[in-house]
């Protein structure tokens, strides 16, 4: 099924306080697709994981925030796209419990849960971008 994307804004992710405004924009976009509050607390945690990933291993970066539409359902995508060194191995990278930050963080795996759609791109030396999709129904 073709996914239409109905609305879309982009914004620059470099420090710490870009994160709140940006995590209130993926709610307001959950809202207005009419997700549950427990799915809109899902796509939230998942964009404040990556958000955290952006600025901490990724120097910062942009993220784009979309309202779309399969024709049977609303949601929200999110992409995050950094400069950063990229990732070596992405597989070892989605595997529970590893991380290279020594956090407690949900990690990769843990983010990929929490959303319908999880895509992850990633070149060394060229940076990675995170694409996630939250369903109003999923």
């Amino acid at each position: 099924m073709t996914t239409i994307t109905n609305s879309k804004e982009e914004a620059p992710v470099v420090k710490e306080q870009d994160v709140v405004p940006l995590r209130n924009r993926v709610k307001e976009y959950g809202v207005k697709a009419g997700m549950s509050i427990l799915n809109q607390t899902k796509l939230i945690t998942a964009t404040s994981e990556l958000l955290r990933n952006l600025l901490k291993y990724g120097g910062g970066g942009r993220v784009i925030i979309e309202s779309v539409s399969n024709g049977r359902d609303n949601g929200v995508r999110v992409t995050f796209i950094d400069n950063g060194p990229g990732i070596a191995d992405i597989s070892l990278a989605m595997k529970d419990g590893y991380s290279t930050g020594k956090s407690m963080g949900l990690g990769l795996p843990g983010t990929k849960r929490l959303v319908n759609e999880f895509d992850i791109k990633s070149e060394l030396g060229n940076g990675t971008t995170v694409t996630i999709t939250k369903w109003k129904n999923g």
